[in-house]
């Protein structure tokens, strides 16, 4: 390989796993849960094709094609059908790690060692602050695929963890490598439609709200109204990133503040937990929710608790200031692969 620096070695590794083809089994341990997956991957100049199926327990299968996302649900005998990004069900957020963006992670390499029988060079990403989480990445010497990672808490605690036990390197994938292993025959079949994002770009448009006091490093990034499905009214959403992590802000009239579940929704593998402090836990992901005025403002992201919390609590109304209309409707649900069916990682 001609990386390098550990900088070059993250820019190879956004590089295969974008790029190339692959087919192997990797196993997913998180929060004392373990799944066994297949994945097919057809890498391409400019979109990839893969295919992800769960070898343990539901067989739930992911298929990503012709821009659309393929959820094969065997325990529900469900199929859902939905719009798909160009970013990978496997290991997405492992192509934001633009750790020069940011100044609240350190980039360092450790020393070599082996996975899976191959040659690996070893990288940390690690947090200054206990405001977002770090990895470590165990990378392939010579295709330059992560063959383990690790999501980690800034003390050292192993959050989730992924590891390939088989991988291959084909030159080509056949178009049947890409289809369906599930037997559909009887299943509904149901359709999601995308949600309509309109970026708001006149802050007065967005309403009287402002935010102060976030956590180090964190800045707005987008600022939109969602039209959700089967609502008739918008919800306001702001994104806040320090570069690598993202918190998603959701504003919305009425609801009430005591259950940030609501907005986290509900893993098929039952891991989310409620924290004494309100939040409640999703795998990695984190959601809180508090009333300011009459509305609820919920925050939900793959990062710690206090991160969350502090965002959430960050977004104020001015005394005196008057609210506009456009405001209402319901938050947005938060969904994990492999944790939930049919969705990457936000």
């Amino acid at each position: 390989m001609a990386a390098t620096s550990p900088a070059d070695w993250l820019a190879s590794m956004e590089q295969a796993l974008r790029s190339r083809n692959y087919i192997g089994v990797f196993v997913h341990e998180q929060r004392g849960q373990t799944e066994t997956l297949q994945i097919v991957h057809r890498g391409g100049a400019t979109a990839s094709e893969e295919r992800i199926l769960s070898m343990d327990g539901s067989g739930r299968e992911f298929i990503r094609r012709g821009g659309e996302l393929t959820c094969y649900l065997p325990d529900q005998r469900l199929v859902v059908v939905e719009p798909a990004r160009d970013t990978g069900l496997l290991l997405a957020e492992l192509r934001r790690l633009d750790v020069a963006a940011s100044g609240q992670y350190t980039l360092k390499e450790l020393p070599p060692t082996r996975v899976s029988g191959r040659d690996v060079r070893v990288l940390d990403v690690e947090p200054r602050d206990r405001f977002r989480y770090g990895y470590r990445l165990w990378i392939d010497a010579t295709s330059a695929m992560p063959l383990k990672t690790q999501l980690r808490a800034a003390a050292g605690t192993v959050l989730e963890q992924m590891v390939f036990t088989e991988l291959r390197l084909p030159k080509q994938i056949p178009d049947s490598e890409l289809a369906p292993r599930t037997d559909a025959n009887g299943y509904h079949w149901a359709r999601n439609v995308a949600a309509e994002v309109t970026p708001i770009d006149d802050a007065r448009q967005a309403g009287p709200w402002q935010s102060a006091d976030l956590p180090p490093g964190f800045r707005m990034t987008l600022r939109a109204r969602q039209v959700m499905p089967g609502s008739p009214e918008p919800v306001t959403q702001w994104v806040f990133s320090d570069g690598l992590a993202t918190v998603s802000v959701f504003i919305e009239q009425g609801a009430p503040a005591d259950t940030a579940s609501d907005a986290a929704g509900t893993s098929a593998a039952g891991t989310r937990t409620q924290a004494a402090s309100g939040v409640t836990q999703l795998g990695s992901s984190s959601a809180y929710s508090t009333t300011v005025q009459g509305y609820r403002v919920t925050a939900i992201g793959e990062v710690p608790p206090d991160t969350v919390r502090a965002i959430a609590g960050s977004l104020t109304v001015p005394a005196g200031a008057a609210f506009g209309g456009g405001q209402s409707g319901p938050a947005s649900s938060f969904r994990s692969l492999p944790a939930s069916g049919g969705g990457g990682r936000r």
